[in-house]
């Protein structure tokens, strides 16, 4: 009870930022949102029980998203701020001759920018369309994060209808659900049926949330399930978390069926089987819900594991939080409108979808390294988290096997989104020069040949500027 105790006295989620150069000057940030509230001022004690239960497990399923980003170990002291100011010249001289490399196919979109002064320390067609690939979750996550704030967490809830009839399993975009998840939120909904002298129900399902869609890659691609409110890992049908993967055709019809079979384990008669869809009716009761991990979290898995459906799914949260249809039109609008309330430049720009998977979607360099630099400015701490999840360099997620050989310079000290399409690579992230100066860099290619051959020229490029002495 000391650590239920504890959690109730917080009020907030805490952050804290741990500086090294390994992380870019940036570590994993950590936080857990906890209940509070005046449990002694005549509530009953079974909402203090219950409230205390649910404080325990969200700092649970904090955890457990949090342990999906693993971080690299220190690979260089602390940095200081007192690092001489790289200058445009010397950046070029490391750069340039890399960038040019046939490997890279009809030239390369790139820019450089020093996130603490926001000089522009090196442009070449920095402010061309070009296809981001996987990039573009920089500015998903940017985007997502100043609308809904670090701490928003999506809701998954099982709700009773007026008739005392159907319990509605209701969906709110959380792709993190899990088996695990369902057979916590039966066992709480059956308890709740019980308080009510309800024994026997029906089930259904609710996606009102936002309409379904297939992305315009097409349905049954392993790199994207059917978009969709309710899902059950990502309608992932193995046990994988991440990386492409075989996909259920139905994932809102899969998490009604798992959640009506461990409601039965609950001890709840279930009659018939899971499969009326429809909107919760008006006056519905609440009986249970799950919280996702803070938004925060699911940034950081969404950009270390390049996670498509995650994308999508916080990117529909940001367009129903502006006020727009949870579909791509309506992303691509709320995206725009938050980019530009945060002063980015959007010449150029075109967000057809958030996973990056639509190769009619436009960003340019400059946008890609001044969302780095919003992320990174100490006045916005609410983007942090699209700093602190993108992949450490020879170490996490994406980047985990790459920096290995040419470009083993940048191992821990580079950290990046990677983005690949057929013809098409980029990288963008942030890296540590030799003096200590931390840099954010985007280069976007398009016509390539060899992937691999892509990736390393990519990889040099990034790495030269953790090796260089940018005075």
């Amino acid at each position: 009870m000391r650590r239920a105790a504890e959690l109730l006295r917080r009020h907030r989620a805490t952050w804290r930022l741990a500086v090294g150069a390994a992380v870019v000057g940036l570590a994993l940030a950590a936080g857990v949102v906890a209940l509070a509230g005046p449990w002694d001022a005549g509530q009953r004690t079974a909402e203090r029980d219950h409230a205390v239960a649910d404080a325990i497990r969200e700092e649970s399923d904090t955890e457990r998203i949090a342990s999906t980003v693993p971080a690299a170990a220190p690979v260089l002291d602390p940095l200081d701020g007192r690092a001489p100011e790289s200058t445009p010249a010397a950046v070029e001289r490391a750069i340039s001759e890399l960038l040019d490399a046939p490997a890279l196919g009809g030239g390369v979109a790139g820019a450089v920018i020093d996130l603490s002064s926001g000089d522009v320390l090196y442009r070449e067609d920095a402010r061309s369309p070009r296809a981001p690939a996987s990039t573009v979750k920089i500015v998903i996550g940017v985007a997502a994060l100043n609308a809904l704030g670090p701490d928003h967490r999506l809701a998954t809830r099982a709700v009773l209808d007026p008739e005392g009839e159907r319990v509605f399993l209701v969906g709110g975009g959380d792709t993190t659900l899990t088996d695990d998840d369902l057979a916590r939120l039966a066992q709480r909904t059956a308890e709740a049926l019980r308080e009510r002298d309800t024994g026997r129900v029906r089930i259904a399902y609710d996606t009102s949330l936002y309409r379904d869609q297939h992305h315009p890659i097409g349905a049954g691609n392993t790199n994207i399930a059917t978009i969709t409110p309710l899902q059950l890992n990502a309608g992932r049908t193995d046990d994988s978390t991440h990386g492409p993967a075989p996909r259920s055709e139905e994932p809102a019809a899969d998490a009604a069926d798992a959640f009506a079979r461990h409601l039965r384990g609950a001890g709840i008669d279930v009659t018939g089987s899971a499969d009326t869809r429809g909107a919760a009716p008006e006056g519905a009761e609440e009986l249970a819900v799950h919280h996702s991990a803070p938004l925060s979290s699911l940034v950081e898995r969404m950009l270390t594991h390049s996670d498509n459906d995650l994308a999508e799914a916080v990117a529909r949260a940001t367009a129903l939080a502006a006020g727009e249809e949870g579909d791509f039109r309506g992303v691509g609008r709320a995206v725009t409108g938050q980019l530009e309330e945060l002063g980015l430049p959007l010449g150029n720009v075109r967000i057809a979808d958030a996973s990056g998977l639509d190769r009619d979607g436009r960003v340019t360099a400059s946008l890609l390294t001044h969302a780095l630099a919003a992320a990174a400015d100490p006045e916005r701490p609410e983007l942090r988290a699209a700093l602190t999840g993108l992949p450490v360099a020879g170490f996490t997620g994406t980047l985990e096997g790459r920096y290995d050989e040419s470009a083993g310079a940048g191992a821990g000290v580079v950290r990046a989104k990677t983005g690949t399409l057929t013809g098409v690579n980029t990288l963008a992230g942030t890296a540590v020069t030799r003096d200590g100066r931390v840099l954010g860099f985007a280069f976007l290619a398009s016509d390539t040949a060899a992937e691999a051959d892509a990736e390393a020229a990519l990889d040099a490029a990034a790495a030269a500027l953790t090796t260089c002495r940018c005075r």
